[in-house]
């Protein structure tokens, strides 16, 4: 069993500017409820109760959003808005919580090998939040988790997009293996469309071995300069040893502007009004 989800959430979310400047972007809500709590019932729901969550400068409110405000608790305490409380609760009795922090920001495979000393020597999910996933059946990381459990190698979710918007992903190549899942023989971070093997695209949801804090401590930084998760991964990818899984559901980019008002009246409509 997978027990352990790592959240990198140290990032600067500059595409919500000015909002984020004292924001993290991870609390930007849909209607209610932020970003980041989606993602954890995502994982708790998958059997990983160890939240992993590498934050930086300026995020301390995604650690008070996981823990017990007294005085607001004792405002409400008797009331019908205790109500609204009950999800968050739950997830805090539920899970366990640990924080480490990303001093400089030199990309996802950077952040991923922060939060290394949160994980230990175990499998793990990890999560983007920004990536919102609904689904009509188990979520995308139980998905995974079902996967993991027969091939027992890193996994990383795909789904196909336009071939002009493979410059915003990683996108990858390989042979389909099962309806769906592709092992993968190429990986390339944000290419140009003349140039993406595919237009599979990697989205914010993976399974990792631990031994993939191993190979980025010999990654060299990659596009932009920074250490990039999909030149870690394509190391593994050499040896056959990287699925990718063209998950059953459906992904709001919630990064940008238009992904996010998209999420959010998708959630007024199907989820909060039918409460």
């Amino acid at each position: 069993m997978i027990k352990k989800c790592l959240f990198p959430a140290a990032g600067y979310g500059t595409r919500f500017l000015p909002v984020t400047k004292a924001m993290p972007k991870e609390m930007l809500p849909l209607v209610n409820k932020p970003l980041i709590q989606y993602g954890v019932e995502e994982a708790l729901a998958a059997g990983m109760a160890g939240i992993a969550i590498v934050t930086g400068r300026g995020k301390r409110a995604i650690e008070d959003h996981f823990d017990i405000s007294f005085e607001l608790e004792s405002q409400i305490a008797g009331t019908s808005k205790e109500d609204a409380l009950k999800e968050v609760r739950h997830i805090m009795k539920e899970c366990t919580f640990s924080y480490t922090r990303q001093v400089q920001m030199k990309g996802l495979g950077h952040a991923i090998l922060t939060g290394e000393t949160l994980i230990g020597n175990e499998a793990f999910g990890v999560v983007l939040a920004d990536d919102y996933c609904v689904t009509e059946g188990d979520g995308v990381l139980a998905q995974m988790v079902a996967l993991y459990e027969k091939y027992q190698c890193c996994i990383v979710a795909i789904e196909e997009v336009p071939r002009e918007e493979t410059y915003k992903y990683g996108v990858i190549d390989g042979e389909e293996v099962e309806p769906g899942v592709f092992r993968i023989s190429q990986m390339v971070e944000k290419p140009d469309p003349a140039d993406a093997p595919s237009n599979l695209a990697i989205i914010g949801r993976y399974i990792l071995t631990p031994d993939i804090f191993d190979v980025l401590q010999t990654t060299p930084p990659g596009r932009n300069g920074e250490l990039q998760i999909t030149d870690a991964l394509m190391t593994l990818a050499e040896q056959g040893r990287v699925l990718g899984y063209r998950f059953k559901g459906r992904r709001f980019d919630c990064g940008s502007v238009e992904g996010f008002v998209e999420a959010t009246n998708y959630n007024y409509q199907n989820i909060y009004t039918r409460r």
